[in-house]
């Protein structure tokens, strides 16, 4: 609680707004900013209200009689109504977001703009620090306006609209895959915007019957055994080449962690012999979070004693890229600086050793089929991957079952001439 009283405050159904003076940050003059605070299941954001006090003025508000805070509290009274009463209607409607409440309160409504609409989703991701999705939303818009400038009005994104976009991003050699993915992020924003009347039922573009955002068919590079084996035994000399390839075979090993969940590893997460530890990408989309465990192998603990942070308190992350002080955006950065350079040198090994298309993502797909060839139950690859039912399973390796057909369907005809 920032301030030592609460003038203005309301709740209801899990959501409150409070009217606050934040004493985090003093301004040069000496006063601080007050603010508005909403929260929703432990999830804050504050709203400017365009006015600072100092502490004492902040303790004498509530009853001043002096005409310059007369004046300031009904300016905050005005502004904490305006906040309180359309949370109220989202609580009262079970659509409480903070994505809604921005482009209900205007900040993406002002000019009634795609633009703005994804700028103020941009913003709460930031302030939420969910830095992956901000990064997302940040460049979808920065294609968006590429493609329309910075004033796309609501009734602009008709069907046509989207499969200029489209056509757009093919010239640009982008694939589906991308085209999707930036879709899907514009039909989010559209779904906010259909949900508070800004636009109307016949004028959403998306569906059945409508635009039908595409689906990439990415190519997925899994791996033979023999394949890992001459990748995790390849040496050119270089310390950083043996890192990264075996950070890529640690990755392998331990159920085909994704990097970012790799890197952010701490020894607190070894228990008995084993890693215990929640996919990244699915604690906010999952209501159930399934903890994945992974057996601690001879070769895993090779690379730890080898790679690892000599440092092994519980809080320490295990292969020492992240320190523990840095905030979220430079933790994404960090990830990212990581694979980027880990996939050059896969990249390198590939070309070595005749494959192509190795990167960090070639390990999780390489763990799922390297176990489905051999026969393991597919309720236990399930598991192991972290899904939460065998159909999402079913389809993560059916594209890897394909590839085997085609290959053994050649064999029909290799007639070794």
């Amino acid at each position: 609680n920032f301030g030592k009283k609460i003038m203005l405050k309301y709740a209801k159904d899990g959501v409150s707004v409070v009217l606050t003076l934040d004493t985090r940050r003093e301004k040069k003059d000496g006063l601080f900013p007050v603010k508005i605070q909403v929260v929703q299941n432990g999830k804050q954001k504050y709203y400017s209200t365009g006015k600072s006090l100092s502490e004492d003025e902040w303790e004498l508000l509530p009853e001043s009689k002096s005409r310059k805070l007369s004046e300031i509290r009904k300016d905050l009274e005005n502004s904490f109504s305006m906040i309180k009463v359309n949370v109220e209607a989202l609580v009262n409607e079970h659509e409480f977001t903070f994505d809604v409440l921005n482009l209900r309160l205007g900040k993406g409504l002002t000019s009634h703009t795609l633009n703005a609409a994804f700028q103020a989703k941009i913003e709460t991701l930031l302030e939420e620090n969910r830095i992956g999705s901000y990064n997302y939303y940040k460049d979808t818009l920065k294609t968006i306006e590429e493609f329309a400038g910075k004033q796309i009005i609501f009734d602009y994104v008709t069907v046509d609209w989207l499969k200029k976009f489209e056509k757009y991003l093919l010239k640009k050699g982008r694939n589906y895959t991308t085209i999707g993915m930036r879709c899907r992020a514009i039909r989010a924003i559209m779904n906010d915007a259909l949900s508070l009347g800004i636009i109307k039922e016949k004028q959403y573009p998306f569906g059945q019957g409508k635009y039908e955002i595409p689906t990439g068919q990415g190519r997925k590079l899994a791996l033979s055994l023999q394949q890992i084996k001459s990748l995790v035994t390849y040496t050119d000399g270089s310390e950083a080449t043996e890192h990264y390839r075996d950070l890529w075979f640690f990755s392998y090993l331990c159920n085909g962690i994704n990097f970012a969940d790799l890197i952010t590893l701490k020894y607190s997460n070894i228990h008995n012999g084993e890693i215990y530890f929640i996919r990244t990408k699915t604690i906010r989309t999952s209501k159930v979070k399934k903890e994945i465990c992974a057996i601690v192998t001879p070769e895993m603990q090779a690379i730890i004693d080898k790679w690892g942070n000599p440092d092994k308190q519980p809080d320490s992350y295990i292969f020492g890229f992240l320190k523990g002080d840095e905030t979220a955006m430079q933790i994404s950065m960090r990830i990212r600086d990581v694979i980027s350079c880990c996939n050059r040198h896969l990249r390198k090994i590939g070309k070595a050793i005749g494959i192509e298309g190795l990167s960090t993502y070639t390990a999780r797909h390489s763990y799922a089929t390297v176990l489905k060839r051999s026969g393991a139950n597919i309720a236990y690859i399930s598991e192991s991957l972290g899904h939460n039912d065998l159909k999402t399973t079913e389809n993560y390796l059916a594209s890897f079952e394909k590839e085997e057909r085609i290959k053994n369907a050649r064999l029909l005809t290799d007639f070794g001439e």
